[in-house]
């Protein structure tokens, strides 16, 4: 039997657009050739190897979706400043297929939200927002108009980390390591207790993923239980995909949510895609089968 192809429903990847508009800018989000200047954080000397279309494509033989770099903070920019990027990453993105697929995203200061309409019946895969705009269960409501028009769309949302909140008035100099291990799975913890509190109430057939396992959030639920929380019942529309997490992390996700929940996803150029050793059934879920129901799902 032919195995199905694999889907990866987590890379990132900077269109030629999007590097442009980056090296245009005069202050940060902006490359300075192929240094990346953020704020509040030492300069990052990107890699081109990691932008080469070509090269990326020969990594992988299955179904890629490329997302915007939520961390950057394009999304949070004002309306108008970051408008120039979001404009360049959805041509650039565009631009690129048939060999990738994309995850459209917005300002959240004024959303356009008939461009994201017309992006999500023109061939982009969903919408990507960052895990820092669902902070608590009312910022999942105030979110509400802008998940309405994925949901009519029949078209996915995919949380992803966001940019690290700047400290100031604080001189420490964190390790490298710090934001991905701590600040990361702490956005995506709030995130889905977000919207385990209130967002599948707001919107029952919203198809919905949560990148890096949700931070692992799920395997709290027997706390959340013990606080007075509800027992959990898995939601075949609600996802968690396996970036950055290995054997031990994805076995605590499958006891919690079982094997359906789970899709594969490797964050390249940041990571690797997770490899089961579980046999082909579960290999073939996680790659093929689950991102196949997340990205397309069914309304029944």
């Amino acid at each position: 039997m032919t195995p199905s192809p694999a889907i990866d429903i987590h890379q990132h990847l900077w269109p030629a657009e999007l590097i442009d508009a980056l090296r245009a800018r005069s202050r940060p989000p902006r490359l300075d050739g192929w240094t990346l200047l953020l704020e509040g954080e030492p300069p990052y000397e990107v890699d081109p190897r990691d932008h080469d279309p070509v090269a990326r494509r020969a990594l992988d033989d299955g179904r890629i979706v490329l997302g915007p770099s939520s961390p950057l903070g394009i999304e949070d920019l004002p309306a108008d400043e970051g408008k120039p990027l979001l404009t360049a990453w959805h041509q650039g993105a565009a631009a690129l297929a048939p060999d990738f697929e994309a995850w459209a995203a917005v300002s959240r200061q004024d959303p356009d939200l008939g461009d994201l309409k017309h992006r999500l019946t023109d061939g982009f895969a969903g919408l990507q927002i960052p895990a820092t705009w669902l902070t608590t269960p009312a910022a999942v409501d105030g979110l509400a108009e802008l998940l309405a028009v994925a949901d009519a769309a029949d078209k996915p949302v995919f949380v992803h980390p966001g940019p690290v909140a700047t400290r100031p008035d604080s001189t420490e100099q964190l390790p490298p390591w710090w934001a991905a291990v701590v600040e990361y799975p702490g956005q995506l913890t709030a995130a889905w207790w977000s919207w385990h509190a209130v967002g599948r109430s707001l919107f029952p057939r919203l198809r919905i993923c949560f990148a890096a396992g949700a931070g692992l959030a799920p395997v709290h639920h027997e706390r959340y239980l013990a606080r007075g929380g509800r027992p959990l019942v898995v939601d075949r529309r609600t996802f968690v995909d396996t970036s950055s997490y290995g054997r031990q992390g994805v076995d605590s996700l499958i006891r919690v949510l079982g094997v359906d929940p789970l899709v594969n996803g490797s964050d390249r150029p940041y990571g690797v895609a997770f490899e089961s050793d579980q046999g082909e059934a579960v290999s073939t879920a996680f790659r093929s089968t689950n991102p196949l129901r997340l990205l397309e799902g069914t309304r029944s």
